[in-house]
């Protein structure tokens, strides 16, 4: 899935972060905004606190995603199926941005009891994940599971009443910017959506 603005047929017109919509509700309608009084009356959502390990054993808090824009992705390293593909699609992203301070990525394990931090070392070597740049991790699957589908809407509307008895299992990323509103969602299985994804980041850098 992916929601976007349709492109302009104007040629002359040059692509700005206004063509990036803001995503205030888990069913995933976009809000159209120029005026950025009109965001902060509007757009009441964002992305709650959280503290997490990543494979470096590093406590991870908002506070890695301050003033940053971040991509969130849910996946677990024993996944045989869309996990590797999203994984391999992503490494485009941490390349193109590895030298821009302002992306990071957050891949949260949707099976932490499994997923030590030892096993996300091991998968990062393996799948060239960068420690700095792209974070996997780990800690309470309560936490895990209620940032995911509360705070990311991650399975969309229909995951959001859900609790965290119910596995997680989605290909979806998320988009977020520096301010920790919902900026976009996009299929992380289809090379054309990771292109807008790093079309819509760079949009983002735009933004003060």
């Amino acid at each position: 899935m992916a929601c976007h603005k349709q492109e302009s047929t104007d040629d002359t017109q040059t692509p700005s972060s206004d063509d990036v919509p803001y995503y205030n509700t888990p069913d995933f309608t976009p809000v159209w905004l120029t005026n950025s009084s009109d965001v902060e009356k509007q757009i009441t959502h964002r992305i709650a606190n959280f503290r997490f390990r990543d494979q470096t054993n590093t406590i991870i808090t908002q506070q890695a995603i301050t003033n940053k824009i971040h991509v969130a992705t849910f996946f677990f390293t024993s996944c045989p199926t869309i996990c590797p593909k999203m994984t391999s699609l992503l490494r485009a992203v941490q390349d193109t941005f590895r030298h821009e301070p302002a992306v990071t990525l957050l891949s949260f394990s949707v099976t932490p009891w499994l997923d030590s931090v030892p096993r996300l070392r091991k998968y990062a070597t393996e799948k060239g994940v960068i420690a700095d740049k792209w974070h996997l991790l780990t800690g309470s699957r309560n936490d895990i599971y209620s940032l995911a589908r509360r705070s990311y809407f991650a399975e969309e509307a229909i995951g959001f009443t859900k609790d965290s008895t119910e596995f997680l299992h989605t290909e979806h990323i998320i988009l977020v910017d520096r301010n920790r509103r919902i900026r976009g969602v996009y299929n992380g299985t289809l090379p054309l959506d990771i292109d807008k994804l790093i079309t819509d980041i760079k949009l983002l850098l735009q933004e003060i």
